[in-house]
């Protein structure tokens, strides 16, 4: 791929350091997930103990399936008219199964699969699948109504840790800098910055660690079960479970159940954004995290979503870089000029490189 590009001298330098440097961050980035850890025991008040068989005939009655159903519920793939959690496998509950599955990117068959039990039982966050009045694309998903932060530009977010709910045994140095690179990463593609405050109380974004009923209505369920929920703009609150294994670094982290920090923060900070789940297996916003499984690199999907609410950061134009052009007989891809509406033409290796390339010059 040929790319025009126009620097100064001390940029240039920037650059070319920076980009063998990114090319094996990116190359880290695409490591096969870690298998799914079927002996890990799930917490039943929250519709995770799911003792039924891993494929059920449609026209049969099975214990567990309404433990099935309130899961469905809960998510927002059953409708709450005429809602019975029996053990009846009838045709809304296979309606429900087909929609769950569509959106999670499964085979639609409309029964309780191997892949639909194994996807179900994975930990996941908290928010809602569906909701009557989201914004829907082909992909990405934004909130009802569309929200986003109304601020003067340059629009600047501000974030705090509370001081009440914390996890001792990470270091409040390394969970603020998880949470740097974080917001970070979506500071990388759209024009608004964030900023740690001392100040809880008057923060935009409030994160914490909380066990249980938290006052929010809707509590925490213990290990490997619902991992975090946060709230569409202009809330600010970023709730993590303080039941799970959170790590930042697997390397000296050997729990079995361990969730990579980093991976929950950057999906949390995209439903602060305004962004909902998405379909897309490989985006930050798709809703389940295997323990020990690290998805915290933006997708296309990802960048697109939120740019759709922002626009795009121009820092990242690189001077005269991006012209809108691509020939297939030269075999020359030249970029367009922002990075709002990304094609096909433009590989996802390349779009993280610039990304990570300008997480380098920021942290």
């Amino acid at each position: 791929m040929l790319m025009l590009m126009t620097f100064n001298s001390h940029s240039s330098l920037l650059f070319l350091i920076s980009l063998s440097l990114c090319i094996s961050i990116t190359t880290l980035s695409f490591t096969p997930d870690t298998p799914w850890l079927n002996s890990v025991d799930r917490n039943d008040d929250n519709f995770k103990g799911l003792a039924i068989e891993q494929a059920v005939d449609g026209d049969s009655n099975t214990g567990g399936v309404a433990k099935i159903k309130r899961y469905l519920h809960y998510f927002g793939y059953l409708p709450l008219q005429n809602l019975s959690f029996d053990d009846q496998f009838n045709s809304e509950f296979e309606l429900a199964i087909a929609r769950y599955q569509s959106k999670l990117g499964l085979s639609i068959t409309g029964k309780l699969d191997i892949n639909t039990m194994k996807q179900i039982l994975e930990p996941r966050c908290g928010v809602s699948d569906f909701a009557h009045g989201k914004h829907v694309t082909r992909r990405y998903v934004h909130f009802p109504g569309k929200p986003r932060w109304n601020r003067h530009k340059p629009i600047v977010l501000t974030y705090a840790f509370s001081p009440d709910h914390f996890i001792n045994y990470l270091t409040s140095n390394d969970v603020r800098r998880v949470f740097k690179r974080a917001f970070a990463r979506w500071a990388a593609v759209i024009p608004v910055s964030f900023r740690e405050a001392n100040d809880y109380g008057f923060a935009d974004i409030k994160i914490g660690f909380y066990s249980g009923d938290h006052g929010d209505g809707q509590p925490f369920d213990g290990v490997l079960g619902i991992l975090a929920h946060s709230f569409s703009p202009e809330s600010g609150k970023l709730h993590l479970d303080a039941a799970e294994r959170w790590a930042v670094d697997f390397s000296t982290e050997e729990s079995k159940v361990a969730v990579d920090l980093e991976s929950v923060a950057v999906h949390e900070i995209g439903h602060v954004l305004g962004l909902a789940h998405s379909p897309v297996k490989d985006a930050v916003m798709y809703p389940s995290l295997k323990p020990r499984q690290k998805r915290a690199d933006l997708n296309i999907d990802d960048i697109e979503g939120v740019q759709a609410l922002y626009g795009s950061n121009h820092k990242l134009r690189f001077g005269a870089l991006l012209r809108s052009e691509t020939s297939v007989s030269s075999g020359v891809t030249l970029l367009r000029q922002s990075w709002i509406g990304f094609t096909s033409s433009l590989s996802l290796p390349f779009v993280q490189l610039c990304i990570n390339c300008f997480l380098l010059f920021v942290l």
